[in-house]
């Protein structure tokens, strides 16, 4: 057996669940040197840490007996960060101890506390939690704490981190003294070793984790992309991936909501998940991810702690991480209990730096991958329609169809039939997006229209069909060809401004990444031309700033304002 020390029950209901050997962390709990001491526990979201301390607890709850006694006051109490976390702790120890006969109940904030305390009426064995519900219940006299044997603390660096500091030392001073306290983190930052001193006796520290070692099961890469790139970037990831369930994070609210209509319209069968949602619409959007009616989670940092979805293979970073802990954090989503799992951040090329040092700080090495190209998602679509094509084929077939296929075959070339059905199974995907290429952008970036000792250098003029005559704005074209060319100020040189029309300079290295997206205007003030141009006019005086990074810009003109353009001709 896996698990020999354990209670038959115990064993039987691992072997049900498919879990051959124990997970590092599990092995370490188990060790005979833990027997009945307080643990101190580090160990990598998704090892499997929710069993592990509920076969910790086993001995305090189960002793010599084949069964846990009758229900009645609670012998053992799990405190966790969030709803999401409670409900699937509840639900892990609940098979785990259904063979043994053991009750399990969930006291969180957002549900009925009056179903709950019918609950704890009713005899308990095991009571998982939040720290404000829990304390509630406690000082309402709902829960009874004076059986206690046992107290776990999951994910304790994050209920610090989310300030339920004063409920957890309401919780454990309310307990007994003589309870056994196994406190589980990802981290032990000073708090939670202060925390440790103050409420465990001689804990025996286990570190199921090696120092300096990435999660072995998460595939960490990093892509550079356009910084107006993003959400076109999110699409070809998914497409290229094509995950059971993918997680992109978002920075905030507004970038969740706007990102997850991005994707809904694209086609996308996709989630959000942000502080504003309730908790009937979080539990409704988690289970729509569960049962495959949607595939895409797009959410913030605070509004995923705690979330445990086995299927989900893909985290995608949108926005990056404010910090190393964000990062793993968020990466640690997928890569769970065995399964693998990729975490991509997707890297602005302004920002290439700052992803370096995120990931340097993190202790992760990460395989920097091109963009995927719409011709790399349609080979990959190509490859997964014929394996799926295949499987039909297998699949025994009814005179029914073969009546049909038949007929079809009338008339129609066999080829003709395939692509048919290529087109149909095409059909529902959505379309990948063209992404400008950066993959030849230097590591040091050049100044606009300067070689690398400074020298001035020219770099590739364009025009655009508005000038002095359309009161044409310097502070007003500046963003505009921005946004237009895909491109940050820097690589934007001199701007001139004639009567009719106004020249500017692109660094040389953006030149053709300007021109590409210049071609695909959309949105505001699309219908302007701009066109690359072989020289600037000669002997045109500048009528704009001659601009240089750092440089002051002038403001507009007196008395301009900026009227609605027409495209010439």
């Amino acid at each position: 057996m896996p698990f020999p020390t354990l209670p038959m029950l115990l064993q039987s209901a691992l072997t049900e669940r498919g879990y051959l050997e124990p997970t590092p962390v599990q092995a370490a709990v188990l060790e005979p040197e833990t027997a009945g001491r307080d643990l101190l526990v580090s160990a990598q979201t998704g090892s499997g840490k929710t069993v592990a301390y509920g076969l910790a607890m086993a001995p305090e709850l189960i002793g010599e007996a084949e069964r846990l006694p009758a229900a009645g006051a609670p012998l053992a109490l799990v405190v966790a960060p969030t709803r999401e976390l409670a409900l699937q702790v509840k639900a892990e120890l609940a098979w785990l101890l259904a063979a043994a006969g053991g009750r399990v109940v969930s006291c969180v904030g957002g549900m009925d506390p009056v179903a709950e305390r019918r609950e704890l009426a009713r005899g308990v064995h095991v009571v998982v939690g939040t720290p404000g519900r829990l304390r509630d219940h406690l000082e309402r006299g709902n829960l009874k704490p004076d059986a206690l044997r046992v107290v776990v603390l999951d994910e304790a660096d994050e209920m610090l981190d989310l300030g339920f500091r004063e409920e957890l030392e309401a919780i454990l001073d309310a307990t007994p003294a003589e309870r056994r306290t196994l406190l589980f983190s990802a981290t032990v930052p000073r708090g939670i070793a202060a925390l440790a001193k103050s409420y465990q006796r001689d804990a025996l520290r286990i570190e199921a984790t090696t120092q300096g070692e990435q999660h072995g099961d998460i595939d960490y890469r990093a892509t550079l992309i356009a910084p107006h790139e993003v959400e076109r970037a999110v699409v070809n990831v998914l497409r290229l991936e094509d995950p059971r369930i993918a997680m992109v994070f978002c920075a905030t609210r507004a970038t969740v909501n706007r990102l997850h209509a991005n994707l809904t319209e694209r086609g996308f069968a996709a989630v959000a998940l942000s502080g504003e949602l309730s908790q009937a619409e979080r539990t409704r959007a988690l289970q729509n991810l569960r049962d495959g009616r949607a595939r895409v989670c797009v959410a913030t940092d605070v509004a995923a702690r705690g979330i445990d979805l086995p299927d989900l293979g893909l985290v995608i970073h949108a926005e990056l991480p404010r910090d190393p802990e964000t990062l793993l954090h968020r990466s640690g989503r997928t890569g769970r209990a065995g399964r693998k799992g990729v975490s991509t951040l997707l890297v602005p090329y302004n920002r290439r730096r700052t992803a370096d040092r995120l990931l340097l700080e993190a202790r992760v090495r990460a395989t920097w991958t091109p963009a995927p190209t719409p011709e790399a998602i349609r080979a990959r679509d190509g490859e997964r329609i014929a394996a799926q094509v295949a499987t039909l084929a297998e699949e025994e077939v009814s005179e029914d169809d073969l009546t049909l296929a038949r007929s079809l075959l009338e008339g129609r070339t066999a080829e003709t039939l395939a692509a048919a059905l290529v087109r149909t199974l095409r059909a529902p995907l959505p379309a990948p997006e063209e992404l400008s290429d950066v993959s030849e952008r230097p590591a040091r970036r050049e100044t606009p229209a300067q070689g690398e000792r400074g020298e001035a250098t020219e770099g590739v003029w364009f025009h655009m069909d508005v000038g002095r005559d359309g009161n044409a704005d310097p502070r007003w074209l500046l963003p505009f060809l921005c946004r237009r060319g895909h491109v940050t100020r820097q690589e934007i040189g001199r701007i001139r401004i004639l009567g009719n029309e106004t020249q500017f300079e692109v660094a040389s290295y953006a030149a053709a990444r300007f021109a590409a997206a210049a071609r695909k205007a959309e949105g505001e003030n699309a219908e302007i031309r701009v066109e690359p141009m072989a020289h600037p006019a000669p002997g045109a005086a500048p009528r704009g700033p001659k601009h240089r990074p750092g440089a002051s810009r002038p403001g507009p003109r007196p008395g301009a304002a900026r009227p609605a353009y027409r495209a010439r001709g």
